[in-house]
């Protein structure tokens, strides 16, 4: 019996692995194991690295720069903006009378203000449409294959890169209602001008007919880099498919071009609510507030009435305005822009 109890645990060790000289040892092995190995054998502590040895130091060796500029250039001012918008100062005395909350109490009932408010989502609708559209059909007739294709993009990317207050300068001259080469141009088929600049009802339309011809090469140069980059295999595919011209262009090229579309709307939408340069130069708000937009009303109330506090509270409505329109299109961007 104790030969065969021999050869069993000599198999069991077999197949498990261990040694038949280990087993016959017994229990003394097993205790040995269990006992703590001297202190002149036993493992190397390991040392976690300083923290300045660590990669959460070299993160902060980057960011910090970054986060002081940030925090110096955009976060302070914003502080002490909303500072301002709750007190009285003509930028001039050494004492602010804190006022609270009647700044914007002010911006709420005044009438003039909720036209302005008006004329900046007039401007915006327009600027944003006019400039996305024209883009996009620019874009469409710039990617076939034409002559002079290259030399068109160059110049019609060009007015991107000039100054707004130079561009305001010379659409003055345009718009003159006399001697204006767009009054040359209606004068040829009998068509009295108007007075763009200085008629409420024109001046406006006026303002963002040069906006949109001054930002519509950008949005051409982007729609154009997405068109060239949509694969070929898809309007076979549609092709093949039976569609047409138009449904080709609504099923695959406009879906293909939402997040350009979108990156679009979202860069047109901030520049059109602090576009200044234009608006100062051709019609300085004018006439009678028809152009008087959000950002021109707090330029005017700071630099030229003296009014730090309602300035600083019509800044606030513009960061509020810019922030609800940048999280709203960034849920809507993510429900119905396509990346695939």
């Amino acid at each position: 019996m104790p030969d065969d109890d021999h050869s069993a645990a000599s198999a069991v060790a077999r197949v498990r692995g261990v040694d038949e000289g280990a087993l016959m040892l017994g229990g003394r092995t097993a205790a040995l194991e269990r006992q703590p190995l001297p202190r002149s054998v036993a493992r190397p502590r390991v040392r976690s690295p300083r923290f300045w040895q660590s990669e959460w130091f070299l993160f902060l060796l980057f960011v910090t720069p970054n986060l002081l500029l940030f925090g110096v250039f955009s976060y302070w001012p914003m502080i002490q903006n909303a500072y301002l918008s709750l007190v009285r100062w003509n930028m001039i005395a050494p004492t602010k009378s804190w006022v609270g909350l009647a700044n914007y109490a002010y911006l709420a009932g005044d009438r003039t203000f909720r036209l302005v408010i008006q004329n900046s989502l007039v401007f915006t609708l327009g600027a944003v449409g006019g400039s996305l559209v024209l883009g996009l059909a620019t874009a469409l007739l710039l990617n076939q294959k034409l002559r002079g294709r290259d030399a068109a993009r160059a110049v019609l990317f060009a007015p991107t890169l000039l100054s707004g207050a130079a561009i305001g300068i010379v659409w003055v001259y345009v718009f003159d209602p006399r001697f204006g080469l767009l009054a040359r141009f209606l004068g040829f088929i009998n068509i009295p001008s108007p007075d763009w600049l200085g008629d409420p009802a024109w001046a406006l339309p006026a303002v963002i007919i040069v906006y949109v011809w001054k930002n519509v090469g950008f949005a051409t140069v982007i729609y154009l880099a997405g068109l060239q980059a949509i694969p070929r295999d898809l309007y076979e595919a549609a092709r093949v498919d039976g569609a047409g011209v138009w449904w080709r262009f609504r099923s695959v090229t406009l879906p293909m071009l939402s997040p350009i579309t979108f990156f679009l709307v979202v860069t047109a939408l901030l520049n059109s609510f602090q576009a200044f340069d234009i608006i100062r130069v051709m019609t300085s708000g004018g006439p009678v507030d028809a152009t008087n937009t959000l950002i021109y009303y707090v330029y005017q109330q700071g630099f030229i009435a003296f009014n730090a506090g309602r300035a600083a509270a019509g800044a606030m409505v513009l960061f509020v305005i810019m922030f609800a329109i940048t999280l709203f299109q960034l849920r809507v961007g993510e429900e119905r822009v396509h990346y695939g």
